[in-house]
């Protein structure tokens, strides 16, 4: 198997030449909050987007392009929506429109000219980045131990990589004869992918250089100080050999500061592959058996605070790379995300609308109101 083979050698060697002991067990950097990162307005609404799109999706889809309420009414855990379904239609007038349906007088949903256009644009986009998506879904997959990945893991983050709802439900138009699905055993159906030997680099090798000589970027909080023994360590770490996620990592002490080193660049690599470059840290828990990462992986987030960011925003807890929003070059645009902020716009106008519905219930108007746009670039 690739998780065995691949560049075992070099690992080999890596093991036997470097003395793998933990230096610092104990770190633990402040955390210091960072309103720009708590503010990023594609990451703050992605939650809420993901279940917008969802239900445009069932619109979209069906034969009328409109749906009865009833019919998708009783689904709020399907969809991820808390309040009822109806109700959470109605907050984006932007994107759905409400009529009287044909018989019972029964609300009925089809998406406004705005919304229908835009997922017009939407699957353009998919299909002139079939490729760049079909390699996202490759190289997540080449990650993990055996290359090959249960089906459960690759739908949970079809969403991060930037894949459509339906993406596995049209294997020949979506995947190549790379991709192969398998039995995994105790009914457990897989995705593997065939590796053919060609040396894969991560975004750090592709940014230094593919060697074992790579450090992370670093991009501290400002006003964030560290003690003298954490500096210490963490330029020792910095120091460590570099364990690509795409290489074989079984030689490795699980305790060692350089297997550390490999699941930070690991974590570094996932989000480098989603659409913002950011997850729910519970939300990759499922991920610690398929690759080879240690029980409290989440602690790493903690320890590498000057590498990843942790927002606490809507009652949960958000893993973001700091890299791609300090060093804007450094990481690859993912294609889809642009449209992704064309909807998050006009799930904003429907703020408006409502706004304005509300004044001329009281017989208020909405001039000079001014909508202020979070999602700003970083500048400094």
């Amino acid at each position: 198997m690739f998780s065995i083979s691949r560049h075992a050698q070099t690992l080999k060697t890596l093991a036997s030449s470097f003395t793998q002991n933990r230096t610092y067990v104990g770190v633990y950097m402040k955390w210091k909050k960072d309103a720009y990162f708590d503010n990023i307005e594609h990451i703050l609404r992605s939650s809420q987007l993901k279940s917008v799109l969802a239900l445009k999706n069932c619109i979209a889809q069906d034969p009328d392009r409109c749906i009865p309420i009833s019919s998708v009414s009783k689904k709020m855990l399907q969809f991820d929506v808390s309040v009822k379904i109806a109700k959470f239609l109605r907050q984006f007038p932007s994107i759905f429109e409400e009529f009287v349906g044909p018989e019972h007088n029964l609300p009925w949903f089809r998406l406004t000219p705005e919304a229908a256009e835009l997922h017009r644009e939407e699957k353009l986009v998919y299909q002139n980045s079939a490729e760049d998506l079909r390699q996202r879904l490759r190289k997540l997959i080449l990650m993990s131990k055996d290359n090959v990945l249960p089906l459960s893991i690759v739908q949970g983050m079809k969403w991060y990589l930037g894949l459509p709802d339906d993406y596995l439900q049209f294997p020949e138009m979506n995947l190549d004869s790379s991709f192969r699905f398998v039995d995994m055993g105790d009914g457990v159906k897989g995705l593997a992918v065939n590796y053919n030997g060609e040396k894969i680099l991560s975004v750090l090798q592709k940014n230094q250089g593919d060697d074992s000589e790579i450090g992370f970027p670093l991009f501290p909080s400002k006003g964030c100080r560290l003690r003298v023994k954490i500096e210490d360590w963490l330029k020792e770490f910095q120091q460590l050999p570099y364990v690509s996620p795409y290489d074989d990592y079984s030689r490795l002490d699980p305790c060692s500061d350089v297997a550390e080193k490999r699941v930070v660049g690991f974590l570094h690599e996932l989000l480098c592959l989603f659409v913002d470059h950011s997850a729910e840290r519970k939300k990759l828990l499922c991920l610690k058996k398929h690759f080879g990462l240690p029980q409290k992986v989440h602690k790493a987030f903690e320890r590498h605070p000057q590498i990843f960011y942790l927002s606490m925003k809507n009652k949960t807890c958000t893993a973001i790379l700091r890299e791609p929003y300090r060093d804007k070059a450094s990481v690859e645009t993912h294609p889809v995300l642009a449209v992704r902020k064309k909807y998050i716009q006009l799930m904003k106008s429907s703020e408006l609308i409502l706004k304005s519905r509300r004044s001329s219930s009281y017989g208020f108007s909405n001039e000079g109101i001014v909508e202020r746009d979070l999602d700003l670039d970083f500048e400094g």
